[in-house]
């Protein structure tokens, strides 16, 4: 998609000059169309739909959709509205003013000098309690780097894109829709690699990332490109800080390491804690952590290694337990040769199961193949596929009565679609999965194990199988 060029109106705004073109979206300053002053600056961001994007891009736009317009206060832009997949998907938010914490890095580059001890405290303590703000809100941000942290005139930080990020209330999208390991390369944690997500340790394990590059000028752990370079971090050690930097007080040190320890567990059990330690030193208790200034010894990082192989990453017990206190009810919308009677049925079983329940939230979910995507053709690209799968998931739930309860849509890619489903089911604490019957009859269900069949045998929950029963006559009679 082209940029979009100052001085278009879209929705009632006007496009202003273009702040940023990333590889995930262009960033737009706006203002109000009919020139009523707005309550603060603000800013759109439009995520790029061309051929060649991949599925992340959209995602991560229906993912920061639903989670920022659910965060408040200082720490997170103020929502103000929202584009749809039909026409073009877009976010208009608060122009937060301040540098961000790249641009503090590159200036300490260009003129050769390192932060101060105070300096970095004080940066890393507004950090933290940046995402103790969120994760108070049962919110993960999991991508959380120095271009996505924005550090405000009065001090405090502000955390930006919200495109990977899990929200205890919501179907995690990214868990299930893309690949495995889901974060910047970098600043990625442990538990990420292997596909933990939603613990808000791995927060704490990006700030440490952070810490060291802003004390050191070097990334802990490179910036690797393949996965099994993201892997070494599940049993290395980075060098000590002040092996590089001979002023760094060991408690400096002992803080920095402690953020980055491979296992989750062994880490600040929440960002408040980093903070105090942070802006009360003298309190930091220095281990041979904060001592060393060797490597870790090469027999250590081997027994690591033999421990990580079998390693299972547990998420901590606030967010799963957060997820758990919402019922999830997950309903399969078929997109091929599907009867008007079975979408008609499938919608009057969700709001009697909706209707019983309150509080539900209710996870709208179709499966297409993954053939039904181009990377060369635009017309099928993962973003105009997705696009349209999503719009039809709309269209299906606009007739249900949805104001008192979350609902999410989701398009997931896989060829096997009982297991995507029961995948999904699994990865997102589903309560009850509401699926259409088998059209084969008994005789083929004797030989054929079909979706339903098949995703009733391997759920982790109850399954709900409805048969077609709109009276058309009765209808149009």
């Amino acid at each position: 998609m082209k940029r979009l060029a100052a001085g278009t109106e879209l929705d009632g705004f006007c496009i202003g000059a273009c702040l940023h073109a990333g590889g995930m979206a262009h960033i737009y300053e706006v203002t109000y169309a009919d020139e009523r002053p707005a309550p603060f600056d603000m800013v759109m961001k439009v995520p790029r739909m061309t051929a060649g994007d991949g599925a992340e891009n959209i995602v991560g736009f229906e993912v920061e959709h639903q989670i920022l317009q659910v965060l408040h206060g200082t720490h997170v832009p103020r929502f103000v509205a929202a584009g749809d997949l039909v026409n073009l998907p877009y976010l208009v938010m608060e122009h937060v003013p301040g540098l961000t914490l790249q641009q503090v890095l590159d200036t300490h580059t260009q003129e050769r000098t390192r932060a101060s001890v105070t300096e970095m405290s004080h940066l890393g303590a507004a950090i933290a309690r940046a995402a103790h703000s969120l994760h108070q809100q049962n919110t993960c941000h999991l991508d959380i780097k120095p271009a996505n942290v924005l550090l405000h005139p009065d001090g405090h930080a502000v955390l930006l894109d919200f495109g990977l990020s899990c929200h205890a209330h919501y179907p995690d999208l990214l868990a299930e829709e893309l690949r495995k390991a889901v974060g910047s390369p970098a600043w990625i944690a442990p538990e990420q690699v292997v596909g933990v997500r939603g613990d808000p340790r791995s927060d704490i394990f990006a700030i440490g990332v952070m810490l060291y590059e802003l004390a050191t000028g070097e990334l802990p752990f490179g910036n690797p490109q393949t996965r099994g370079g993201m892997r070494q971090r599940l049993w290395m050690d980075p060098t000590p800080p002040r092996r590089l930097r001979e002023d760094l007080p060991e408690w400096w040190q002992e803080v920095v390491l402690r953020c980055l320890e491979p296992e989750a567990a062994k880490r600040y059990p929440s960002a408040a804690h980093l903070a105090f330690d942070l802006e009360h030193p003298e309190q930091v208790k220095v281990t041979k952590r904060g001592k060393q200034v060797q490597g870790t010894p090469f027999f250590t990082h081997v027994k690591r290694w033999l421990k990580a192989a079998g390693m299972h990453y547990q998420p901590s017990p606030l967010p799963s337990q957060q997820i758990d206190e919402v019922p999830i009810v997950m309903v399969a919308v078929p997109h091929h040769e599907a009867s008007d009677a079975t979408l008609y049925s499938l919608r009057l079983a969700v709001s009697r199961s909706l209707g019983i329940r309150p509080g539900a939230r209710l996870a709208v979910v179709t499966v297409i193949s993954p053939n039904q995507t181009s990377a060369t053709e635009s017309i099928k690209s993962e973003t105009s596929v997705h696009r349209q799968y999503l719009t039809m998931l709309h269209q299906w739930s606009q007739p249900l009565d949805l104001e008192q309860h979350q609902t999410s849509f989701h398009v997931l890619e896989a060829s096997d679609v009982a297991n995507a489903i029961v995948r999904y089911a699994e990865g997102n604490h589903v309560s009850m999965i509401v699926m259409g019957a088998a059209t084969h009859g008994l005789q083929m269900q004797r030989f054929v194990a079909t979706v339903p069949i098949k995703v009733a045998i391997d759920a982790p929950c109850t399954v709900m199988l409805v048969k077609q029963s709109l009276p058309f006559e009765h209808l149009m009679g």
